[in-house]
């Protein structure tokens, strides 16, 4: 090829990929293996002292996952990657490089229900607090800013609600206050926004979602953006400090614009161990290769579905940013010009029983707890995965009583239509 940067599709299907050295395969092979030979007792020192890169353990990197890891970095403009076992791996990972016990996060309200029990409840055992800000609202998360703040977390597109986040006016606030800015891309993919083109620091996927997109993996990755500077007023010591277990290397001062995902993986990855399987990894890659494919179709039926959804008359609002009469249609605009994603919710006049009703009489929608498949989902946030908040934290996160969501699969638009007006009666 000639020196022009491949375009989103190409690197889709390519990145990180070449054919295998040794059978010649096309396709990346499952390195289904524990463990790699070392050449020698050189080799194995270098690699273990962090002195050369290569493979050791599966628990710390492999093979087919590097060539994930690699394509997820190239599609979001990141100088690397780890990739994990699901995405709340990815956020443990993440935030164990950044916080001390004692030390605060500042988060967006509006996140999916799984993050917001995450870092309510299971982050407390570590002595990680995290403090809420509203996305709406950009001088809350200066606010929420202490001395003990080392980072800020939004997801660019929010679920369930479907909102869209602004992130360049966030990661001002990131810069100004000395923090990095994390957010969670899962329901925009890459397709759609590319966070660190507006100023994110780090980028976290569910690979369960759409960059697999079929629904039969589980996975997570980390990226790191390359843009922060870790050493600067020693917030960050596990990146700025000698680290004992590696003979005193300094992460940020050794591997420069890739540190934090180094660090990710040398020091959270090889600890907490929530390795990625191989097979996954293959799985994942495989989705990846038509994700601009799947991602433009998810968009143009969602858009279809959610405005035959504002004009019937059990539906008493749509939330979904695709619509020019949202509020968030200008963010989407701006963020994600080619589509805003195919996760929405919508507010039905019956309240909580119309929803579970409507949930139990959908043929063609999957009722389950996934988004991000071919297939369309459908389910009720209140009775199932926002049920462990209270009535206000509800509402607040955008799952209140009366609210459904769906996930926009992608098949024929008119049948996914006529499923949901048999159901809606």
């Amino acid at each position: 090829m000639s020196d022009r940067l491949p375009g989103f599709s190409t690197l889709a299907v390519h990145a990180g990929a070449q054919p295998d050295p040794t059978t010649g395969a096309r396709a990346t092979p499952i390195y289904q293996t524990t463990s790699f030979v070392f050449n020698d007792a050189d080799h194995a020192a270098s690699l273990f002292g962090l002195q050369a890169f290569g493979n050791i353990y599966t628990r710390i990197g492999n093979p087919t996952n590097a060539v994930l890891e690699e394509r997820v970095a190239a599609l979001e403009g990141g100088t690397a990657a780890l990739a994990v076992a699901s995405g709340h791996a990815a956020q443990v990972v993440v935030l164990q490089q950044l916080l001390q016990p004692g030390d605060e996060f500042i988060a967006a309200r509006k996140l999916y229900g799984g993050s917001i029990n995450q870092f309510t409840h299971a982050f407390k055992s570590f002595g990680w607090n995290v403090v809420w800000a509203d996305p709406d609202d950009i001088a809350s998360f200066e606010r929420a800013v202490t001395p003990r703040t080392k980072a800020i977390f939004i997801e660019s597109i929010a679920n369930p609600a479907g909102s869209i986040t602004d992130i360049e006016a966030i990661s001002t606030v990131a810069a100004k206050v000395g923090v990095p800015l994390i957010v969670d891309n899962t329901l925009a993919s890459p397709y759609l926004i590319r966070p660190i083109d507006h100023g994110a620091d780090i980028v976290v996927h569910s690979l369960t979602k759409f960059l697999g997109g079929h629904g039969n993996s589980l996975g997570g990755i980390i990226v790191d953006a390359g843009t922060f500077d870790w050493s600067k007023g020693g917030k960050y010591p596990m990146l700025s400090e000698p680290r004992p277990e590696y003979h005193g290397i300094r992460l940020q001062e050794t591997f420069g614009n890739f540190a934090f995902a180094i660090a990710c993986r040398v020091l959270g990855l090889r600890d907490l161990g929530p390795a990625l399987s191989p097979f996954n990894a293959f799985m994942i890659l495989t989705g990846i290769e038509t994700l601009p494919l799947r991602m433009q179709k998810h968009c143009d039926n969602a858009k279809a579905v959610a405005e035959f959804l504002a004009g019937h008359p059990a539906v008493a609002s749509v939330n979904y940013a695709g619509l020019a009469s949202d509020k968030y249609n200008q963010l989407a605009r701006k963020y994600a010009p080619k589509g805003a994603g195919a996760v929405f919710t919508f507010s039905l006049k019956g309240g909580y029983d119309a929803g579970v009703s409507l949930v139990s009489k959908l043929q063609l929608f999957s009722h389950l707890a996934n988004v991000g498949d071919t297939r369309s989902l459908v389910i009720h946030p209140a009775s199932t995965t926002h049920s462990q908040l209270d009535d206000a934290a509800k509402i607040k996160s955008g799952a209140g009583p009366d609210v459904v969501r769906l996930s926009i699969g992608i098949e024929d638009k008119e049948d996914l239509i006529a499923d949901l007006e048999q159901a809606l009666g």
